[in-house]
């Protein structure tokens, strides 16, 4: 047998008995099962490094809970339209569709050999009309629920994609139209760009359809706090943009204004400053704007700038007015001084950020501050802080904004009621006092602009009629299926005019078809519903197993979905069950954010040219890396070194099983060493167990290597117990199964285990092994005459109260691992070159007795004497020795430890290390309470100090 692991000679093999025997596939009787889920790939071409740290995840998590023995759901598909294969299509002279399965069937390829263990069965692809006929239908139903509108609206335009985007799929400026001078609305440098192509964007006028996901925005704000297994993060990131911000609406009359427009409202979530508005403005995009425009010619040639947004980043190319506004010839009515404000149209506030209008408050806010200075406008300061005299705070264009909390001064000769109050409590007042401010909420959230005028994407069910307007297509003429591709500029599907003239469903006139498409995250916001009956022909999903199977109990992707996708799915979701298809409102449990691979710094990207390719390394190799680099959560670089360790993990636990299988001999009587190489595999069982619940595969893979370097010492120490070493190598197989199955299913085949590793259970905690001393030592003496190990079964195993737990284990091996370091220190401080024997002296019981009663005190310093008093020990103990111990030891009391005859037995169990680490005998035995007890001819002297010196958990050590 070659001692050599190939994974490539293996991975057909395994990948053929696994899709022989249906490992992965999940039964539709199957009660409640696992759902794992990655959010699905775009068919971009080829997997990339970000795939396959998203699926190991998934398919190590997948596995490990079958091996748990729950039914798992883990399905996979393809988010596959999108402008991206128009694009690549368009430059290989193809078609999109042509295209978009190429990939998928290399990107299908790609996965099998990675070994990812799918239920293919369950297979969706988004572009195929059995899927998209049910985006149609729930557009319908949404339509029907009043979800749906279909409304003029200045849009972003990219005109190299030449396509609407939704506001989500825009880099925006820095803003802050709410009023609160935080200046958090959003977190760019001015440029407005697309998210794929990074073209600045422009503003259109044009006739759009959108899903009215503000009618949610409160719900899916509250939802939030709720989602105990999301990333903060990423719910602060969905609450930002949510962006709830209670205030006050503030009507402001105008003046030398067209007569349609009487009034400005502004929203502000600080009313109590417009004592200092000096001014008013107004976005480009807003109806004042506009009617301004048509009667001025510099007002119209700002408003067309601002709203093409050319050269708007940076402010470049002034001319006779400044970039950033224009003055009107509109004054507006401050509600609360009376006083004239002139009226601008302002570049720095958007139109879809608050009312789309803003009380210019210079004194206290920072971007109209920086407008006012720009544009010579005065800085007044009505709010300073509560424990200052107002001339302590200097105003003008050279002290900054004052923007916190304070005290209104109005300044000397007002007899304001509000003059002198606290800004909140001037807020309150003003909010029941002035009918000119009501109080408000406004959301930075807009509704999804879902229309694109492309292509390669699901087409809107919608005619359009000259009589009966636009009119939904029956559900029996669903799907309404795209045309076959012709290139052409502009929106392909209006150009296909064949397709495009149609009949009216209501008057059966001549109409148009809708040639707008939806955007693609239509077709991902609810395709983890259709995995759980993809064949379904009369509905998108079984409303039943859905309201059993879900939510998605565990979800991975990356963080650059927080808005976009995730957003969407949970509007969805809520809509759904407001639709009564579904009783469930968050579709997603726990949701994991991967983090970046990294190389040399920078994130892989083809752009760069940093790319490692899954093959190079090969795949087993690959995926063992990527989960042991770091947390699943964290960046991490990648580095040829670092995979090498990958790569030789896997050769050292496959010579491992090959050397075993290949020794034959063994032996069949047990010696403690054997017992403690039993515990470890438990204790290595239990730490794993943890790990994979919290997902710290890296820790995982820490466990493993541990765990086998235990036994390579073990099997050099001695000749090796079979039953335990290959247990301890079936335990191995096991655990590192879900990492890197096709290795973990050669080692169990190696080792002869029982059928399949991806199908047997998991690993369980032996019941062998023994925690009681030796047989001809006598038994620890506890208060009261009691056993001192009546909490350790009289039979072999561990301690049946608290067997399994990790505690347990912890100090078991922090016990082993501190007596090992504290030996070598002997050893090194005292120069001792070949020691023949070591000792251990285990402390006294009645040290253990001491500490547990001090722990369970109310005050651990307590008295010597009410100890004495309160402990009845059954043989006599020096009053002095517990007073030294008790002035020593007393800050351990509550400690969790272990008893003095676990301690015995664990060290006896783990002398074979000192052993073979030393080439010395080793002798564990218990510190005497009443008397030298040590081995013949140890003076009673050296005797009493080992055992003063001996504590819980730190026995007194003698070299020789």
């Amino acid at each position: 047998m070659t001692n050599q692991y190939d994974h490539a000679q293996v991975q057909e093999f395994w990948q053929y008995v696994w899709e022989r025997d249906g490992v992965a596939r999940l039964s539709d009787d199957a009660v409640d099962p696992t759902y794992v889920l990655g959010m699905f790939p775009y068919t971009s071409g080829t997997l990339h490094m970000g795939h396959v740290r998203n699926y190991a995840i998934t398919d190590a998590y997948a596995r490990y809970r079958r091996l748990q023995g729950d039914d798992v759901l883990h399905p996979m598909g393809w988010d596959a339209f999108g402008l991206p294969a128009e694009n690549a299509a368009y430059e290989r002279a193809s078609d999109p569709e042509s295209w978009t399965r190429a990939c998928i069937r290399r990107m299908r390829e790609e996965l099998e050999t990675m070994g990812f263990g799918y239920d293919w069965s369950r297979e969706v692809t988004t572009c195929e009309p059995a899927y998209y006929r049910w985006n149609q239908w729930l557009f319908k139903r949404f339509y029907e629920a009043d979800l749906v509108e279909f409304t003029g609206a200045a849009v972003n335009w990219c005109p190299d994609c030449e396509t609407v985007l939704a506001d989500a799929q825009v880099a925006v400026s820095d803003s802050d139209n709410d009023g609160d001078g935080d200046g958090d609305d959003d977190h760019h440098d001015g440029t407005r760009v697309c998210w794929r192509c990074e073209t600045p964007v422009e503003r259109r006028e044009l006739d759009q359809w959108f899903f009215t996901i503000t009618d949610y925005a409160d719900e899916l704000a509250d939802g939030l706090d709720e989602l105990d297994g999301w990333p903060e993060g990423v719910r602060e990131i969905q609450r930002n943009w949510i962006g709830r911000q209670d205030g006050a609406r503030l009507a402001f009359d105008l003046s030398n204004a067209p007569s349609a427009a009487e009034s400005v409202d502004v929203f502000s979530t600080r009313p109590e400053t417009a004592f200092g508005a000096t001014f008013l403005a107004v976005s480009p995009e807003h109806d004042l704007a506009t009617a301004l425009a048509e009667t001025d010619a510099d007002i119209a040639a700002f408003v067309d700038r601002a709203r093409t947004r050319e050269g708007a980043s940076g402010h470049a190319d002034r001319d006779e007015y400044s970039d950033s506004g224009i003055e009107t010839d509109a004054t507006a009515v401050n509600p609360l001084t009376g006083e004239e404000l002139p009226v601008y149209v302002a570049e720095y506030v958007l139109g879809d950020v608050g009312t789309g209008a803003v009380m210019g408050v210079p004194g206290h806010n920072e971007q109209d501050y920086e407008f006012a200075r720009e544009h010579d406008l005065a800085v007044e300061m009505v709010v300073v802080p509560a424990a200052d005299a107002a001339d302590d705070v200097a105003s003008g264009p050279g002290n900054g904004p004052y923007t916190d909390e304070g005290v209104l001064d109005l300044g000397t000769g007002t007899d304001s009621e509000y003059d002198g109050l606290a800004s909140e409590t001037a807020r309150e007042e003003l909010l029941s006092d002035h009918e000119a401010i009501e109080p408000d909420v406004t959301y930075r959230l807009r509704d999804w602009l879902i229309s694109r005028q492309r292509y390669w994407g699901t087409p809107i069910p919608v005619v359009h009629c000259e009589d009966c307007g636009h009119v939904l297509v029956p559900d029996d003429d669903l799907p309404v299926e795209l045309p076959e591709f012709v290139q052409t500029t502009g929106n392909p599907l209006d150009a296909a005019t064949e397709w495009k003239e149609t009949t009216c469903p209501d008057c059966g006139g001549p109409a148009e078809r809708e040639t707008d498409t939806m955007d693609t995250f239509v077709d991902s916001s609810w395709y983890f519903l259709r995995f759980l009956s993809p064949d379904l022909a009369d509905a998108p999903f079984d409303t039943e197993r859905a309201n059993e199977w879900l939510p998605v109990d565990i979800y991975v992707g990356g963080d650059e979905h927080a808005i976009l996708h995730l957003l969407y799915i949970r509007f969805v979701t809520r809509a759904l069950s407001d639709l009564g298809l579904l009783d469930r409102r968050e579709p997603v449990e726990r949701l994991v954010s991967q983090g970046t691979v990294l190389y040399e710094g920078e994130k892989m990207s083809t752009s760069t040219g940093n790319v490692v390719t899954p093959e190079e390394y090969g795949a087993e190799t690959t995926r063992l890396f990527v989960l042991s680099a770091a947390h699943p959560e964290q960046d991490f670089e990648w580095t040829a070194n670092d995979v090498r360790g990958a790569y030789d993990l896997q050769q050292t636990l496959y010579g491992m099983a090959t050397a075993f299988v290949d020794e034959g001999t063994t032996r069949v009587e047990r010696a403690p060493h054997d017992d403690y190489l039993d515990r470890e595999i438990d204790r290595t069982i239990a730490a794993v167990t943890d790990e994979f619940e919290r997902l710290r595969f890296h820790r995982v893979v820490t466990e493993i290597r541990e765990l086998a370097a235990l036994l390579r010492r073990y099997r050099s120490f001695d000749r090796v117990h079979g039953d335990t070493y290959r247990r301890g190598l079936l335990t191995i197989a096991t655990l590192i199964s879900p990492l890197a199955p096709h290795l973990g299913e050669e080692l169990w085949n190696i080792l002869r285990g029982e059928g399949l590793v991806v199908e047997t259970d998991w690993p369980s905690l032996a019941t062998a092994g023994d925690s009681s001393p030796p047989a001809t030592d006598a038994a620890d003496t506890a208060p009261n005459g009691t056993s001192a190990t009546d909490d350790t079964p009289a039979t072999a195993g561990p301690d049946a109260s608290t067997a399994g737990t990790e505690i347990e284990y912890e100090l078991e091996r922090r016990l082993v691992e501190t007596t090992l370091s504290d030996v070598r220190d002997i050893v090194d401080v005292a120069s001792i070159d070949d020691p023949e024997r070591i000792e251990l002296v285990v402390a006294q019981p009645w040290k253990y007795d001491v500490l547990a009663h001090l722990g369970r005190a109310e005050d651990n310093a307590v008295a010597v004497d009410v100890v004495l008093d309160e402990l009845e020990f059954s043989v006599p103990v020096d009053r002095a020795a517990v007073a030294e111990f008790v002035q020593t030891e007393g800050d351990r009391a509550g400690q969790s430890s272990l008893s003095a005859r676990r301690e015995r037995g664990i060290l006896d169990r783990a002398s074979w290390l000192l052993a073979d680490e030393f080439g010395a005998s080793v002798v564990v035995r218990q510190a005497d309470a009443g008397g030298p007890t040590g081995r013949p001819g140890d003076a009673e002297l050296d005797t009493d100090e080992l055992a003063r010196r001996a504590r819980p958990g730190k026995p007194a050590i003698r070299i020789e």
